[in-house]
């Protein structure tokens, strides 16, 4: 009876399994598929219930866990020793551009705050690939420990309209990292998730003419600033005067309406009398960032070059019309700060050439006699 029972009871025949990793697809969420397909409900469940692997973005880019924009590769490093940031631009990874198809795409560079096309550098295009390659460096000359602390550097991965005769489209994202925690004269690498672009709807008060969008990108603009300029100094006691190289601008305020300026520059040492006493460079074409590299003697013996004042002025050529004044520095005895500092160390050590960046001020420096 009690066999008989425990029979009854039996909950049947086994039947035979042909597949044991059916029943234990979670030990291989990643393997490759059998020959013989497993049951696909029970897989796909498996597979969202196992932890993915996460890219490690960098906490200081600004960025989500979403990578449906793709990704970028780059390096920063701010070479302190030559005021200069270098940012190198590797590659990107899994673009989404908005039309099928491969796409042309390259870098733009921004620091905010500050003017946009005043800082504004970008790479060449790569045609015909969703993971473009650059391996190109943008350099932007300059750059101080201030700014280090105060700006933020923005990417951005655009698609170029002109190789395929496009409308401009908007970035196919972009990225903003922080400066201030860089550590000078050492390299970092990121790799940070595209996100898309932000954007700030218009001000009420603001007349659109019809067909413009009510929103506008979101653009963080610079108080007063004018721009800089890197100056060397060196006297010569072979020559017995003083030599003062212009080599270039950075960041200059934009006069013209197309968003850039013709620059050059005017030097003045006062209170020299005559032609012998004003010089100025040559002109540069359409650009907020001109290099110039160009250099002028005063003879004079260094006591008394040491009573003078040297007024540094830029200017935006304009043709038919007065010239647009930019910004201005005074080196001399009458300075202050790096100003005085660069004067006095080139005149107290013969022979040595010392070169500075300078700010620019937005006034035009008035000397009386």
């Amino acid at each position: 009876m009690q066999e008989h029972m425990a029979i009854d009871v039996s909950p049947g025949p086994i039947q035979p399994i042909h597949l044991i990793s059916d029943y234990f697809p979670h030990f291989y969420p990643f393997a490759e598929h059998a020959l013989r397909a497993p049951n696909l409900r029970t897989t796909a469940a498996a597979i969202r219930s196992a932890p993915q692997p996460q890219p490690d973005p960098e906490p200081e880019g600004d960025s989500d866990d979403s990578t449906a924009l793709g990704t970028l590769e780059f390096t920063l490093l701010f070479d302190a020793d030559n005021s200069a940031l270098h940012c190198t631009a590797h590659r990107a990874k899994g673009l989404k551009p908005p039309a099928s198809g491969s796409v042309d795409t390259y870098v733009k560079a921004n620091l905010l705050p500050g003017a946009s096309k005043a800082s504004q550098l970008r790479t060449r295009t790569v045609r015909g690939t969703r993971g473009p390659v650059w391996e190109e460096t943008l350099t932007y000359h300059g750059f101080t420990p201030q700014d280090a602390a105060c700006k933020t550097l923005r990417l951005c991965v655009c698609e170029d309209p002109r190789l395929r005769r496009r409308r401009r489209a908007p970035p196919l994202g972009e990225l903003r990292v922080p400066l201030r925690k860089l550590v000078p004269n050492r390299a970092r690498s990121f790799d940070i998730c595209l996100e898309k672009r932000r954007l700030t709807k218009r001000p009420k008060g603001l007349d659109t003419a019809r067909g413009m969008s009510l929103y506008e990108e979101e653009v963080e603009v610079a108080g007063e600033e004018r721009g800089r300029i890197l100056l060397s100094l060196c006297y010569s006691s072979q020559r017995g005067g003083l030599l003062v190289g212009v080599l270039r601008c950075a960041h200059l305020a934009p006069m013209d309406t197309n968003g850039y300026s013709d620059p050059f520059v005017r030097l003045f040492l006062h209170p020299n009398v005559g032609k012998k006493s004003k010089h100025k460079t040559s002109v540069r074409k359409k650009t907020l960032n001109p290099e110039f590299n160009e250099e002028f003697f005063y003879a004079g013996p260094r006591e008394e070059l040491a009573q003078k004042t040297l007024l540094v002025s830029v200017w935006d050529y304009d043709l038919g019309t007065a010239n647009d004044f930019i910004g201005g520095v005074q080196l001399g005895s009458r300075a202050s700060g790096e100003r005085l500092r660069h004067w006095r160390e080139c005149l107290g050590h013969s022979d040595c050439r010392l070169e500075l960046w300078h700010p620019l001020d937005g006034e035009p420096l008035q000397l009386s006699n």
